[in-house]
Formats: structure tokens, sequence, C-alpha cells
């Protein structure tokens, strides 16, 4: 039985190792922020990190998680960075119907931890492989930007 360290806990799940973290976030846990959707790591629905690194739970077995800390977007408001992501995501009304979110809000934290000032590429780049069905895209840009704006943390 894996012990995951989810969002600052040490939790003993009864999950096989090559369970992919979300389900065992989503059905073991009981953390249905991180969504599923298409299964194969190219729509970021189910990004989280893992060690402050953006990775796909869908692909990444239980077994890559050891010794390591998973952070949900059940928790990613804790983080300085993430707060000021969240703040920057409500200030201009970015979601519509909201499905994509916590995976672009978990991207967009662990692209402001690495580049606290990115040019457009950056963004761009770090946030290519999320998928947002409504569009948001220049919504979520403009956030990025006001993320940024906002400074790294004291």
């Amino acid at each position: 039985m894996p012990t995951l360290n989810i969002n600052g806990t040490d939790t003993a799940l009864d999950v096989p190792d090559d369970m992919p973290i979300l389900w065992a976030l989503r059905d073991v846990a009981g953390l249905t922020g991180t969504k599923f959707g298409c299964g194969v790591a190219l729509c970021g629905a189910c990004t989280v990190h893992l060690d402050g690194q953006a990775i796909r739970s869908c692909v990444t077995p239980v077994s890559a998680a050891a010794g390591k800390k998973i952070t949900t977007i059940e928790a990613i408001g804790k983080d300085p960075v993430g707060a000021k992501v969240q703040a920057a995501w409500t200030q201009i009304d970015v979601v519509q119907c909201g499905y994509c979110q916590s995976g672009q809000v978990m991207a967009a934290t662990a692209l402001l931890h690495a580049t606290p000032k990115p040019s457009d590429t950056d963004i761009d780049n770090a946030m290519s492989g999320n998928i947002c069905r409504c569009g948001t895209y220049g919504r979520i840009k403009a956030a990025i930007r006001i993320a940024a704006a906002a400074g790294a943390p004291k």
C-alpha cells in the first residue's frame, strides 16, 4: 500500500503501483478537482504538481510519486504564486465552463514558479498542452500576465 504526500499530508492508499495518480486522487483520496480529459496526456485537464513540476496525472503511475509531494488544485491557493494565479483568474473571469481550469491554473502556477516574468512566448509554450474547449486562451494569457505583474512572493 503506497503512501503518497498529497497536499502536504502523507496518505496511505490501497492502490496498485501502476494506477495513474489521477484515479488515486479522484477515486480513492476523494479529491475531484483534478479532471479526467483525454487519458493520454494531451489535454492537460489532469495537471497536478509533482515536487513543483506540472505533470499529467492520467498517465503518471502512483509509483512515480514515491517520496515526492503531489499538489492538487485543492491546495494550490496555499502556495503564494498559486493564490496570485487564482486571484487573477477570478479578477478577469477566465472561466467559462470551467472543466479545464484546474489544469490550466496548475500549469500557470508551475510556469510562474519557473519563470516569474514570462514572455508571451514563454506563456504560449508552457500552456500549449492545456486545451480549453471554450476558447478562453486570451483570458488565460491575460490572467497569467496579471499574476506575474503581482510579483514574486517575498
